[in-house]
């Protein structure tokens, strides 16, 4: 089978700014696979070059098979990309809007699929209201929409839910829940990293262009550091543990333990220098927690681990 998206060794430079370097990674058909990383990482520039609106400098891309250069209109029709930016035209309705985007593709007779995507994305009641009266919640819609009327295989929502309401969230969420487990393959950018976790079985991380971070959801939160150990407790912190406390200070302490057999030692660390524990909680580290440490790591570091 081949992959819904493989990327070879990617590089794209704008001026002196290095978008993106030798980025290489494959998404199987089916996946529901999460791109994330800070603002300037290079997101959005790997999501146009596989859509068609960027070239790469160097290296190769593919969707479900075809070379998005050699096959651009079999690769493009593949795919159905939610922009990041309001994009839209103002002059046609909704139901306008979805019918011109489906002669794109060259659909017709979907007037069906048409109407079932706007029942599950609320849209009905404005199906036949111009497009620049629709609030900024509502055209986010719309362009989710535009994105499935030719029914690709592939989806790519970047930042799909940023700036809308917690109710637009739910709805569209169910909705792509049902296209993947329908078997369409889902890649998601988004700076809501509980959406990322709840959603995505695998994970990748971009920062400064590169692949930071390659993995499945489960596997990621296991590293680098498997525990934390919160603390509230009177008295300081001995010197060895001060140096690994990520706490937020006034007696709260957040230390990162590796294994179970970290705790004990600690514990007698902290008896041994008259702390007294008020409170203390073990819990796993959750996707923020890892992203925050990966982007942290300093440069020489994260070209190790691309």
């Amino acid at each position: 089978m081949v992959a819904a998206i493989e990327v070879r060794g990617i590089s794209k430079r704008f001026g002196t700014l290095q978008a993106l370097e030798d980025v290489s990674l494959e998404i199987g058909q089916g996946e529901f696979f999460a791109l994330l990383g800070p603002n300037g990482a290079g997101k959005t520039t790997l999501i146009s070059i596989l859509a068609g609106l960027a070239r790469a400098d160097r290296g190769q891309a593919r969707v479900m098979g075809y070379d998005i250069r050699a096959d651009y209109r079999q690769a493009r029709r593949a795919l159905g990309v939610v922009p990041q930016e309001l994009v839209f035209d103002p002059f046609f309705t909704v139901r306008e809007t979805l019918r011109i985007q489906s002669g794109y593709f060259g659909m017709r007779g979907n007037e069906a699929w048409i109407e079932e995507i706007m029942e599950a994305l609320d849209l009905g009641s404005k199906a036949n209201v111009n497009m620049r009266l629709l609030s900024g919640g509502m055209k986010r819609r719309v362009l989710v929409a535009q994105a499935l009327v030719h029914k690709p295989p592939v989806i790519v929502l970047d930042e799909p839910t940023a700036g809308v309401d917690v109710e637009l969230r739910q709805a569209l969420w169910e909705f792509i829940r049902r296209l993947n487990g329908d078997g369409h393959t889902v890649v998601l950018t988004t700076h809501y990293l509980e959406e990322a976790e709840a959603l995505c079985g695998r994970i990748a991380m971009l920062k400064l262009g590169r692949v930071v971070a390659l993995d499945t959801r489960a596997n990621l939160v296991r590293k680098p550091h498997s525990l934390n150990l919160r603390l509230r407790l009177s008295g300081r912190l001995p010197a060895e543990l001060a140096a690994r406390d990520h706490g937020r200070g006034g007696g709260e302490h957040l230390l990162r333990l590796r294994e179970y057999a970290e705790v004990e030692p600690t514990l007698t660390a902290l008896r041994s220098a008259g702390c007294v524990i008020e409170d203390m909680e073990l819990e796993q580290p959750d996707l923020e927690d890892v992203f925050l440490e990966i982007m942290r790591r300093p440069e020489a570091a994260v070209a190790g681990a691309a």
